[in-house]
């Protein structure tokens, strides 16, 4: 055997200039692999390659071979075997080799499993193994690498760590829990565990107010389990950590639920065993309270406690893992990939995919969304119980297995990785809000999907703005790029009123008396006076009259220049309050199942409207500045001066630097340095900057007459011509990108290659976009396949605005950045929840409850 491996070994010096050891910042992935979500759990274990460090599964490592011609392999295998029957507690992965090299998964209990861990060298395409470690046979570089490999942290290891520490839910038990009243009081101190005496990690169980130790840990600390056996002997759910009762709240965890849970009647609780801390601040706070109690009801609902829910296996019925508070990104996933065009572009795609991915597939944003929409629509990752498991399950009485070897859903890490990344938002592990998430989602969609299908066509719609001027009547039309109906939540509307009135007086005599606070009410708000709230004029700030040639009053209307195939209609329940601090309103409203829009469909100009001049606003001049026109210099207070400095510090003339930093529009050095590349060759490159005044401006400004209603503003595609960029270019960009002049650099410089026949062929495609609108609005227009759907243009679809309700998003917290999403989605006639990795039957969907509805337009219409 050693003669074999010395053989082995020596196998190993032609691939020694491809073998590297891990260098601090390289990302070791040795508990994922970049095209499924294979982990050396899976049946065939995971393979890391030893030049790139990146993870492979058994069905994928042979692309990657074939690829790059890496031939030397790490390969891990984690081996989860149950415990045998009268086992002694604790968690002790058993260990191979003298070595354990995984974390441990948290989605099954050490206390019922035990782990075995195996590492080997592969050499492809022979496949020649060398079991790890092999000290003597192996050269020196060889052993430390792989000792490196082995001892390296997850790259997500700290981001899941803080992430795990936050997430927590609403503990079915907390609402109807049962306390004795056998007169136990708990003192301040001296606190020791009824079992076995030990005075440290101690659990209070809520029912009866018995004391024990929680487990013990794989590094020693924790305590003999007595708190654990105890609820096995009495089914007692809830216990909290003594040593962690604050005034703000403490630890408490559910031996039913098997994970740490929030219970908002935690003060009452600890009320009836003398401890009076959190009852004090109750009584301090009502208002405290009141919120408490009205988000349990909230979780109560929409995670549809009250039901015992069935769970669904098999293709599209696979969960999202919470990677800590990463469920908005979990439902709005689940919901695309419900979606025909999103299936077809990346997981029927699949293989192509794959087979062009770059040479880092983790950094590939197609790649990583074909990987979860495979995983969500195979049912590889949520398959049933066969018959045996189940009796097994029943004469054990051990659920947790069952739900660890049926429901573990699939951690999207490296996506939520490539998405946030840079986001000082998306890339923290705060909660975060869906709806914004998923623009920010399409907009990686939009730029991923040069040249061939963009799934996320089927959302984007065009809105038609009507502005009047109060004072001369008359008015302007222009049309908008947009993804979705923001629907306002008018309380005045709400008809509950009475109800609401009542419970507000009640609230402050509460307040006033230092009771308790009556029970929550919400506000029952109808559809139709949210949608009448939509179409009401609103009032425009700072409005220029062209027809005045000053500032007026005026006022604005939305109306749908196309209808989408797919509508999204966000409910406004987040808000801002007089003292700017977020709120949500809790309001309820009676979301229809089918949904008919067509007369808000756009009109256009309408007999006996006058239309306001096509002039634009003057530009202010500096007062030092008038004069002048031929050198009419900015002002230093208009030019963002750090990102000059951060210029001339690289050594460019301090004018080219102002002029850089001024025709890009005070959008940073970074963007300010792409100007400068492009025009440094220019005879008047260093020259003083110089705006010329409005009256001389002539051409340089032109009209609004010059172009059509959907056509960019002329100003943002001044700056990006002024950057070198092609007209028709710009132009182009600023319409994909909703005339965002941040992501139409984006878009330019991720499409260099972008080519048109010519100007004039954008200006007669911008025509067509009108004109076809304009037919669309009329009834007129000729349809084109699909069936019922009019294409408008390269980006924009039209159809008829009648719709059923497929899906929703539901939000449970008081803000948009704390709590929790759950979605509902109807497959297949049926309603199904998705909480997280945990998908089943709904009995009852909280419809009125939601925060983004998704609709889909009607196939007969």
């Amino acid at each position: 055997m050693a003669k074999m491996a010395a053989d082995l070994g020596e196998l190993l010096v032609p691939y020694m200039p491809t073998i590297r050891v891990p260098r601090s910042g390289d990302r070791v992935f040795k508990s994922e692999c970049a095209f499924s979500y294979d982990s050396p759990e899976s049946e065939g274990g995971l393979y890391v390659c030893m030049s790139t460090f990146l993870g492979f599964g058994r069905e994928h490592v042979e692309r990657h071979f074939r690829k790059t011609g890496q031939s030397v392999y790490m390969h891990l295998k984690r081996t989860v075997k149950e415990k045998a029957t009268g086992a002694a507690g604790g968690a002790v992965a058993r260990r191979r080799n003298g070595k354990v090299f995984l974390e441990l998964n948290r989605d099954f209990n050490g206390d019922d499993y035990e782990c075995e861990d195996e590492a080997k060298l592969v050499i492809f395409p022979e496949h020649h193994e060398i079991p790890l470690p092999n000290i003597e046979e192996l050269p020196a570089l060889v052993t430390i690498a792989c000792d490196a490999v082995l001892n390296a942290a997850s790259p997500y290891k700290k981001q899941e760590t803080l992430a795990w520490e936050d997430e927590i839910q609403v503990s079915r038990h907390a609402r109807s829990l049962r306390q004795e009243g056998n007169g136990v009081q708990i003192p301040p101190s001296g606190w020791k565990c009824s079992k076995c005496e030990m005075r440290e990690n101690l659990w209070l169980n809520l029912t009866d107010g018995e004391v024990h130790c929680g487990k013990w840990f794989c590094d020693g600390t924790g305590g003999n389990g007595h708190a654990l056996e105890h609820y096995r002997e009495t089914n007692f759910p809830l216990a909290v950590r003594l040593d962690s009762i604050t005034a703000d709240g403490a630890d408490v965890y559910s031996f039913d639920e098997e994970e740490a849970v929030l219970d908002p009647y935690l003060a009452n609780h600890l009320a009836h065993f003398g401890i009076d801390i959190l009852q004090v601040q109750k009584m301090q706070n009502g208002h405290t309270d009141k919120e408490m109690r009205l988000r349990a009801r909230e979780w109560e609902v929409i995670q549809e406690s009250g039901h015992k829910l069935k769970p669904v296996y098999g293709s599209g019925y696979t969960g999202v893992k919470n990677l800590g508070n990463s469920c908005y990104l979990g439902t709005i996933m689940q919901v695309l990939f419900s979606i025909p065009q999103f299936q077809r572009t990346y997981v029927g795609n699949l293989q192509r995919i794959f087979d062009y991915s770059p040479l880092d597939p983790t950094k590939d944003f197609s790649t990583q969304m074909a990987k979860l929409g495979h995983a969500l629509l195979s049912g590889q990752h949520s398959k049933p119980p066969v018959k045996s498991e189940l009796i097994e399950q029943v004469m054990k009485e051990e659920r947790k297995v069952l739900d660890w070897q049926q429901q573990r859903g699939v951690s999207p890490r490296m996506l939520k990785a490539l998405i946030s990344k840079d986001h000082p938002e998306f890339s923290s592990i705060r909660q975060q809000d869906a709806h914004e998430f998923f623009l920010h989602l399409l907009n990686f969609v939009e730029r991923s999907s040069p040249g061939s299908e963009n799934p996320s066509d089927v959302f984007r719609f065009l809105v038609e703005e009507r502005v009047q001027c109060c004072q001369s009547r008359k008015v302007r039309y222009s049309q908008r790029l947009d993804y979705c109906m923001r629907l306002p939540a008018p309380i005045e509307a709400a008809t509950n009123k009475e109800e609401l009135i009542a419970y507000e007086t009640q609230r402050r005599e509460a307040e006033e008396n230092l009771t308790p606070p009556p029970v929550p009410v919400r506000a029952r708000i109808p559809f139709t006076a949210c949608l009448q709230a939509f179409t009401e004029p609103d009032n425009v700030p700072d409005f220029w009259s062209s027809e005045l040639q000053a500032k007026s009053a005026g006022v604005k209307t939305c109306r749908f220049a196309s209808f989408p195939e797919y509508m999204v209609v966000q409910i406004k329940k987040f808000t801002f309050g007089m003292d700017w601090i977020p709120k949500k309103l809790d309001v309820s409203i009676d979301m229809p199942d089918f949904l008919d829009l067509s007369r808000l469909r756009a009109t256009g100009l309408q007999a006996g409207e006058m239309e306001l001049p096509d002039l634009t606003p003057p530009i202010v001049i500096p007062e030092n500045s008038r004069g002048n026109s031929l050198n009419s210099f900015l002002d230093s207070s208009d030019i963002d001066e750090s990102s000059v400095l951060q210029l001339a510090e690289m050594g460019f003339p301090m004018e080219a630097c102002r002029k850089a930093v001024y025709y890009t529009g005070n959008m940073g050095a970074e963007m300010a340095f792409s100007w400068i590349i492009a025009h440094m060759e220019e005879p008047d490159f260093a020259e003083p900057l110089a705006v010329h005044s409005f009256a001389e401006a002539g051409p340089s400004f032109p009209t609004l007459s010059s172009f059509m209603g959907s056509q960019p503003p002329e100003e943002s595609v001044a700056i990006l011509t002024s950057m070198g960029f092609p007209r028709h270019q710009s132009i182009h960009a600023l319409k994909v990108s909703n005339n965002n002049l941040e992501h139409a650099l984006d878009w330019i410089f991720t499409h260099p290659d972008y080519e048109e026949e010519s100007e004039a062929a954008s200006d007669t495609a911008d025509e067509e976009v009108d004109e076809g609108a304009l037919s669309g609005a009329n009834g007129h227009g000729d349809a084109s396949p699909p069936p019922n759907q009019e294409r408008l243009s390269p980006m924009v679809r039209d159809g008829p605005g009648r719709y059923e309700l497929f899906a929703f998003i539901s939000h449970m917290g008081s803000s948009v950045k704390s709590g929790h999403y759950v979605c509902h989605i109807k497959k297949e006639g049926r309603w199904i929840i998705y909480n997280d990795h945990k998908v089943c039957l709904s009995e009852k969907p909280p419809k009125d409850w939601g925060y983004l509805y998704f609709y889909h337009r009607l196939s007969g219409s």
